[in-house]
């Protein structure tokens, strides 16, 4: 079932960073980063299976070819799956998505020189953090090297992406570089059950299964810095029980972007918003 989340919210799904602050009648409001909070509401609540297509505002100070500070988001949840049967549906949502710009579409790929678009094979190659790390590590590429725990910077992935060439999931990612709703592996806490959907060139997905256990959660909110008193409207859910439930987050424009083998998500957004674009 598709869903509209609210754009205009009390807190961030992820804190206080990275948030565009509005005037809201004299209390704190921002734009939502994600409708991470309410769709997991949602599914928790008896709607097992919902989507939503929708803008979402980070307050990035990134000015790259790949971000932008309002974006469209593809986001999925639904209840009684786990982190694997979540990382399925992405690769399906993708395989289906260059099947029918394919067979829908064969003049204006034509326009772009894309005759023949090269469609990705699923199911997509999984490797684990560790393996990552290896991987860009192994590189005279990489000017830098990782350490555990570090997340992967551009050039990394970048390095990552010309081995694996093709879609990829990284997974088992560091619980302390992933949000507080991701749901850790019981028997090794350090790790979570946290996914990314590489495309060679860029991040398109991030997902994973979410801590439906009260006392995990409100663990996990102070472990990372967090006032559970913030997330009121989100906890309180889970104190009377949660469904184990997992989802993911896509990049629309950035999808676009990387079919459609373009230089700058600039290209794909009609009027885009960045650092220094403010009009028209």
């Amino acid at each position: 079932i598709e869903i509209n989340t609210p754009k205009i919210v009390a807190t961030g799904t992820e804190g206080g960073t990275d948030l565009f602050p509005i005037a809201y009648f004299g209390k704190e409001a921002f734009m939502n980063q994600s409708p991470q909070l309410f769709k997991q509401l949602v599914a928790g609540g008896g709607i097992e299976r919902v989507f939503e297509i929708g803008p979402i505002f980070r307050a990035e100070e990134h000015n790259t070819t790949r971000h932008l500070n309002e974006a469209t988001s593809i986001d999925f949840e639904a209840a009684f799956i786990d982190h694997e049967m979540a990382m399925e549906v992405a690769e399906d949502i993708i395989s289906i998505a260059y099947h029918s710009v394919s067979e829908n579409c064969p003049q204006q790929l034509h326009t772009l020189s894309l005759d023949g678009l090269s469609i990705p094979e699923t199911p997509f190659p999984r490797i684990s953090y560790d393996s990552a790390i290896e991987i860009a590590n192994g590189s005279s590429d990489l000017s830098e090297p990782l350490e555990w725990g570090d997340d992967l910077s551009t050039q990394a992935e970048r390095i990552i992406g010309s081995t694996m060439a093709t879609h990829y999931f990284i997974t088992d990612w560091p619980s302390e570089i992933k949000p507080f709703y991701i749901q850790n592996h019981d028997e090794s806490p350090e790790i979570s059950k946290g996914f990314d959907l590489m495309h060679p060139s860029m991040e398109l997905v991030s997902g994973g299964q979410r801590e439906h256990r009260y006392d995990s959660l409100i663990d996990a909110l102070q472990n990372q810095g967090l006032n559970p008193i913030d997330f009121e409207f989100y906890v309180d859910m889970f104190r009377y029980g949660m469904p184990p439930h997992s989802g993911w987050g896509m990049g629309a424009d950035r999808l676009v972007m990387s079919m459609l083998q373009l230089d700058n998500v600039r290209e794909v957004v009609l009027f885009p918003r960045d650092r220094n674009r403010l009009a028209p």
